[in-house]
C-alpha cells in the first residue's frame, strides 16, 4: 500500500509491499503547495562498513549475467563509485574465450555457445581469487578481435564477474555471493548492441545485424535461463514518456525484481522527501511495486520510469548510510535530476551490500 507519514506537516512517503501498487505523478505547472518543510532527525552513522571490509579476509564476488550489450557493467557501477578501485576489482568474462573472432567464424560458432568459452579455467580462477590469491589471467582484444598475453590479476575485496556465463554451471553459482541478470527488451538491447559495436568495437551496423541476428538461438538455449538462477533481475524497456528519452537522457523504464530477503537490518526506511516532492517537482515519472512470477521463480518487482529530482530521492542515500554504516553515498550530488538507472543502481547496492553484511568471516 502507499501511506504517508504526517505529524504536523506532511513529511515523507513510503512503499510497501502489497502485491500491486501503482503510483504515478505528472507535473503541473500551476500547482500551488502551501507545504513547509520539516526538520530532520540527526543520524549516529553505524562504524564505516569500508573500513570493516578492507580488513577482512573475505573476497565478496558479486555476478552479474546477460546478454552481450545488456548494460552490465551500468548496474554495478554504484558498488565501484561507494567502495572505489581500492576495494573493487572487476573480471569480464570475455577474457575466457576459447576462440578468437576469426576462428569462431570458421568453427560458426558464437561466443554465447558455452562450448566457445573455457567454463572450466573459469571455475577454477574465480575459485583461487575467491581465497584470495591471484592468477594469470587471459585478456581477450575486442578491437582486433584476438588475445593478448595473459595478465597476472589480484582480486579486491569486492570481485565483480561480468558475462555471458557468470551463472551458467553449478560450480559458477556456488561461487558468487550475490547475483543479477540484466535483461533488456530486444528493441533496447540491439539499440545499445548496435551503438557499443559500432562505436567502440569498429563493426559496421551490418555486420553488428548478422551478428545479432545469429545469436538469438544460443541467447535462448544459453543466457535466458540463467535468469532462475540470479537474486535479482532488471528488466530495461522504453520509457512510457517517449522512446525518445532513452538515447538523449538515458531515461528507461526500469524494473528491479529481486527474491524474497530472509533477514534484514533494522529499521529499513528507504524513503522519499514528499515535501520536496509536491514542491519542486516539475517532471513526470512513476513508482510501482508488483508480485511477478519469472521463469521459475516469483520475485518482487520496483518498476521506476521518468526523472526524479535529486533532492527527492537525496533521503534514500542518507537511509543507505545510516543502515549499513557505508558512508559518504553521494553519488549523485550537483545533479538536478536522476533516472531509472541511478535509482535502481542506489537500491541494487543497498542489496548488496545487506548480503555482505550478513556474510560471517569464512575459515
Amino acid at each position: 500500500m502507499l501511506s504517508i507519514s504526517n505529524t504536523n506537516h506532511i513529511k515523507t512517503i513510503f512503499l510497501t509491499a502489497i502485491p500491486c501498487v501503482f503510483w504515478e505523478l505528472h507535473s503541473q505547472p500551476d500547482l500551488n503547495m502551501d507545504l513547509h518543510q520539516t526538520g530532520t532527525h540527526h543520524m549516529d552513522y553505524l562504524p564505516n562498513f569500508k573500513e570493516i571490509i578492507a580488513h577482512s579476509p573475505i573476497v565478496f564476488t558479486i555476478g552479474v549475467a546477460g546478454d552481450s550489450g545488456s548494460g552490465k557493467t551500468t548496474f554495478t557501477n554504484a558498488i565501484r563509485q561507494i567502495f572505489g578501485p581500492g576495494l573493487v576489482s572487476t573480471i569480464t568474462l570475455d577474457d575466457y574465450h576459447k576462440y578468437d573472432r576469426e576462428e569462431r567464424k570458421r568453427l560458426d560458432i558464437t561466443p554465447l555457445h558455452p562450448d566457445a568459452n573455457n567454463i572450466t579455467q573459469l571455475e577454477i580462477d574465480v575459485a583461487q581469487l575467491k581465497q584470495g590469491l591471484s592468477v594469470a589471467k587471459p585478456v581477450y582484444n575486442h578491437t582486433t578481435g584476438t588475445f593478448d598475453p595473459p595478465v597476472q590479476f589480484v582480486p579486491q575485496k569486492i570481485l565483480i564477474l561480468e558475462g555471458l556465463h557468470t551463472l551458467f554451471t553449478p560450480r559458477l553459482r556456488e561461487l558468487m555471493d550475490f547475483s543479477i541478470f540484466v535483461d533488456p527488451e530486444k528493441e533496447v538491447k540491439y539499440a545499445w548492441k548496435l551503438l557499443r559495436d559500432m562505436e567502440r568495437r569498429g563493426y559496421s551496423s551490418n555486420e553488428v545485424m548478422e551478428e545479432i541476428v545469429r545469436r538469438e538461438k544460443d541467447y535462448e538455449t544459453y543466457i535466458a535461463p540463467q535468469r532462475c538462477q540470479a537474486d535479482a533481475i532488471i528488466r530495461i524497456a522504453h520509457s512510457k514518456y517517449g522512446k525518445e528519452k532513452g538515447p538523449g537522457r538515458n531515461i528507461y523504464n526500469i524494473s528491479l525484481m529481486q527474491n524474497q530477503m530472509r533477514r534484514t537490518i533494522s529499521d529499513i526506511d528507504l524513503s522519499i522527501d514528499l515535501y520536496s516532492l509536491l514542491s519542486f517537482h516539475d517532471e513526470d515519472f512513476l513508482i510501482e511495486f508488483s508480485t511477478q512470477f519469472v521463469d521459475c521463480a516469483k520475485m518482487r518487482s520496483l518498476t521506476f520510469d521518468g526523472a526524479m529530482n535529486y533532492d527527492t530521492i537525496r533521503k534514500l542515500e542518507k537511509s543507505i548510510e545510516y543502515q549499513t554504516g557505508v558512508h559518504p553515498i553521494a553519488m549523485f550530488e550537483g545533479r538536478e535530476t536522476i533516472t531509472p538507472t541511478d535509482i535502481v543502481q542506489l537500491i541494487l547496492s543497498w542489496r548488496i551490500i545487506h548480503r555482505r553484511i550478513f556474510i560471517r568471516e569464512r575459515a
